[in-house]
């Protein structure tokens, strides 16, 4: 999808009804074809150019039409997302827009009133960038009657350029580490967190203090929880969870503006016990996540998937599947145009698996609705996510006799996926695909005592005991069991029997 499809798909029904009485409002002309063009795009027209310009020669008339539409659109959307939004920070960059030019207006004393106002915002936000702007607008009018000391002015001044240069050391260190994820995540990049997290910290010179922040914080587990991710092992970042404990005991209550990395670093502790097992702590970090959300309603809006998720896997994973594919249900049925595409695809999947492992043949149907490509998923939802969601659309289709179907696209992941796996020496996947095969040509093969054992022995390699892995062995194990995958995936939770001699 072309950059100025992908910025009208941002716009709902009524924002662009508003866009079009923007463009009609600045057509000075009445063969200016933007409205036209516009129509073409919403309907997929591949013969717009035509429809546009009789002649081929046209060509470059069409590009320049885009690309004024294209700039019509950005700065719409700028002006509506600076009109919408309701936060501190746009509450105090209006402050500022409206203090510069009553500066510029003779207007001083109002003037500083705004800018005293916005820079307290700024202050109370940390947002140090935004500060910088406030003090360099107030030292440039510093000459006029009702400025402040300018001692006094440039000390803040200065104070304030040593946090712009801590926030960018952060910032430095944050994508360094954001990149370093990445060759692990693709090229299978062998790398000890520990390890990385210190000579980062080494690198960019940053202190300890200048890690206790919401935002640092946040950063951290950020990282720590993609690389737990990717190893299978959560048991890895125990470190930095702990860290994270002894900071929130430390916090007092904050401003609205700590609100999404507040939420963030609950959602991830949530999430870290999760998948520890830990489903009573989970639970607890859910709640006081709720709570936090009800204060804001912008924040409700944008974590109410991931905590809906989240609560329905703790749901799931500790013997209440009704409830917790209910939950999943009613969330898919009341999504709405905000409502980002990865959160819908997590939730849908996640519903799937639900339903088959308790043997439901509606996983069929929500397993179709998963529709996107396989680049589309690696892109947006990461390789793991990709990987197994294929895994599970063979099993699905194997389980429900299918089997065709499966063998065709069990075929499919292993010319897309073998050499990835390879890669990233995850040949337990190729293993765990192989054993999969075996029963998919063979059935009976479940009753021998060969199989069974390869199978089971996957359940003592310590990245195999992650909540999801061990859902796609409790299948193997539920071929010849005779009963549903869910139960074999509780008891191997609770009480791992089946690694013990059966």
């Amino acid at each position: 999808m072309d950059s100025l499809s992908e910025l009208i798909n941002l716009l709902d029904n009524t924002d662009k009804k508003l866009f079009r009485q923007y463009l009609q409002r600045k057509n000075k002309r009445n063969d200016v074809k933007n409205l036209q063009l516009l129509d073409l795009i919403e309907t997929d027209d591949i013969n717009g150019l035509n429809k546009l310009y009789k002649s081929n020669k046209n060509n470059d008339a069409y590009h320049a039409l885009r690309k004024r539409l294209q700039d019509n659109l950005l700065l719409f959307l700028s002006q509506k997302t600076f009109e919408s939004k309701h936060s501190e920070t746009y509450d105090a960059l209006r402050l500022v827009v409206v203090g510069r030019f009553l500066l510029e207006n003779d207007v001083v004393k109002v003037a500083f009133k705004c800018l005293d106002k916005a820079e307290r915002l700024a202050e109370q936000l940390e947002q140090f960038n935004l500060l910088n702007e406030i003090m360099l607008l107030k030292l440039q009018y510093a000459h006029m009657p009702g400025a402040e000391n300018l001692e006094a002015l440039t000390g803040r001044f200065q104070q304030n350029q040593l946090h712009m240069q801590r926030e960018a050391k952060l910032n430095m260190a944050y994508a360094f580490l954001r990149l370093e994820l990445q060759e692990i995540h693709l090229k299978g990049k062998i790398v000890n967190l520990t390890s990385l997290m210190i000579t980062t910290v080494r690198k960019y010179k940053i202190s300890l203090p200048d890690l206790m922040t919401y935002k640092s914080i946040y950063q951290i587990l950020f990282i720590a929880n993609e690389y737990a991710a990717i190893q299978q092992n959560y048991g890895l970042i125990e470190r930095y969870i702990h860290l994270t404990n002894q900071f929130m005991q430390g916090q007092a209550h904050k401003t609205q503006s700590y609100l999404f990395y507040h939420n963030s670093i609950l959602y991830f502790l949530a999430n870290f016990h999760l998948r520890q097992k830990s489903f009573t702590e989970s639970a607890s970090y859910l709640k006081e996540m709720m709570a936090l959300m009800e204060t804001d309603s912008r924040y409700y809006t944008l974590f109410y998937f991931r905590f809906q998720l989240l609560a329905a896997l703790n749901l799931f994973f500790t013997g209440f599947a009704e409830d917790a594919i209910s939950l999943l249900q009613d969330s898919l049925s009341n999504t709405k145009h905000a409502a980002k595409p990865e959160d819908i695809e997590d939730l849908r999947i996640c519903l799937t698996m639900f339903l088959a492992l308790c043997n439901d043949r509606g996983s069929l149907k929500q397993l179709s609705l998963l529709t996107r490509t396989d680049a589309w998923y690696e892109k947006r939802m990461g390789m793991l996510w990709t990987i197994r969601k294929n895994l599970m659309e063979i099993l699905v289709h194997a389980q429900f006799s299918n089997i065709e179907l499966a063998m065709s696209r069990l075929n499919s992941f292993r010319r897309r996926y073998k050499k990835y796996l390879l890669k990233t020496s995850e040949e337990r996947v190729l293993l765990f695909l192989r054993l999969v095969e075996k029963y998919l040509l063979k059935p009976d093969v479940v009753f021998e005592t060969a199989y069974r054992k390869a199978v089971l022995n996957q359940l003592g390699r310590v990245e195999n005991n992650d909540i999801f892995t061990l859902s796609f062995i409790a299948w193997l194990i539920a071929r010849w069991e005779k009963k549903t995958a869910y139960k074999v995936v509780l008891t191997l939770m609770q009480d791992g029997s089946y690694m013990q001699g059966k």
